[in-house]
């Protein structure tokens, strides 16, 4: 059997790395193994951070929620328990686009889960 050193596949194996620490810094984006490292390294927080947006946005959901119960004076603790009372079942993320685009509309729920609340 002959010896096979792996040429052709080993280069296209590094210049796939290469090419993906493409405008990395200093020698992460120059030297291979250094590169790859960093490869694995992009591959473990790129996944973190797709589970981490997630949470922001009902972060960022609850926040406009939470101004927008406050204008109309009721905390936001209570919108939600009213919302649930009242058998409003409209998620986080809808509830803050209707306070922003329909306030109007925003008013009818605030006031349908205050009612539930009393």
């Amino acid at each position: 059997m002959p010896r096979v050193r792996k040429g052709a596949a080993r280069h296209q194996a590094k210049k796939r790395i290469l090419k993906a620490v493409k405008g990395y810094r200093g020698t992460r984006g120059r030297l291979y193994r250094q590169a790859k490292e960093a490869v694995v390294r992009a591959a473990v927080n790129a996944r973190i951070d797709r589970k981490r947006r997630k949470r922001d946005f009902r972060g960022l959901w609850i926040i406009r929620l939470s101004a927008a119960c406050r204008q109309r004076g009721i905390r936001y603790s209570e919108f939600i328990n009213g919302c649930k009372k009242a058998n409003i079942q409209l998620n986080r993320k809808v509830l803050s686009e209707i306070a922003i685009a329909d306030p109007k509309g925003f008013d009818a729920i605030v006031e349908a889960a205050g009612a539930a609340i009393a």
